[in-house]
């Protein structure tokens, strides 16, 4: 039987959100979103869809345009994985100084990874004894210090650059809460390495961190406009920083989460029983 997938790359940031992209960063969605359209119009693409016994989708955005393409069998299910042994490692995190509450972004600084809007957000949170940390290099860097600096921040936001994995992980583990706003992730795999460390995150419902986040492991926001957005974003920081309860909880099940879903055997298993059950189908 054909599988194909994990299959992503229908996600698109939200056209009230490019109001806030540069010329460069208009461009960029602009042609990403001609590229899609080209994509799908391809026959041997359209082919391949039908052809398949499932098709397996990183997110409900790309499920969508799989069952447009007359794909008989959408379900979701996320490239993203972790061995055992990250698990493990991810789980002796060392749990973080109760003060200052620190918030963390990781990714590259491009314009699509929303880092502008969690600086909005935290700075309409106003809140004290607080950090936010951004680890990451790109071509927004620059425009996310001068916003940084606009917003009165100050030494609350340090910006650590491009580090090392092991380096980007002791980080994480010093941070209480991911702020992840991406407006359109296919993985977003540092969603669940933070829900390995056992912390909670705050992200958009969009793409592949909707997939992975729930209401057990984190907030999702709905992204409607840049301003309800962030307004959003900043309840959700406030409502975490003041709940040391809520953070622990929503960690421990991230951790359970990560698991019974995001371990690599897990999926070797699911990919088994799922060729398993398909054959037998085609043989009744």
């Amino acid at each position: 039987p054909f599988i194909w997938g994990p299959v992503g790359g229908a996600e698109a940031a939200p056209k009230p959100f490019w109001e806030d992209f540069s010329r460069r960063g208009k461009i960029y969605e602009t042609l990403r979103a001609l590229a899609q359209s080209v994509g799908e119009r391809d026959p041997f693409v359209g082919l391949t869809a039908r052809r398949s016994a499932v098709a397996l989708a990183t997110t409900e955005e790309t499920a969508a345009r799989l069952r447009f393409l007359q794909a008989k069998n959408v379900r979701i299910f996320s490239q993203v994985g972790l061995s055992q042994q990250e698990i493990q490692q991810l789980e002796k995190s060392p749990p973080p100084p109760e003060l200052p509450i620190r918030f963390i972004s990781v990714g590259r600084l491009l314009h699509w990874k929303g880092v502008h809007l969690g600086l909005r957000a935290f700075a309409e949170a106003k809140l004290e004894n607080s950090e936010y940390w951004i680890v990451g290099d790109g071509p927004e860097k620059e425009r996310l210090e001068a916003l940084a600096t606009e917003l009165g921040l100050g030494n609350k936001v340090h910006f650590w650059g491009a580090l090392s994995r092991s380096e980007t992980l002791l980080k994480m583990g010093e941070s209480h809460v991911l702020l992840h706003p991406s407006l359109h992730d296919s993985g977003g795999f540092v969603c669940t390495e933070m829900m390995g460390v056992g912390r909670p995150t705050i992200c958009l419902d969009l793409g592949g961190p909707a997939t992975q986040v729930t209401a057990q492991t984190g907030i999702k926001v709905a992204a409607t406009d840049p301003d309800r957005a962030v307004k959003s974003l900043a309840e959700a920081i406030v409502c975490l920083a003041s709940d040391p309860n809520l953070r622990s909880r929503l960690g421990l099940a991230g951790q359970k989460r990560v698991r019974e879903i995001y371990d690599w055997d897990v999926k070797g298993k699911f990919f088994a029983e799922l060729c398993e059950d398909l054959i037998k189908e085609k043989i009744g």
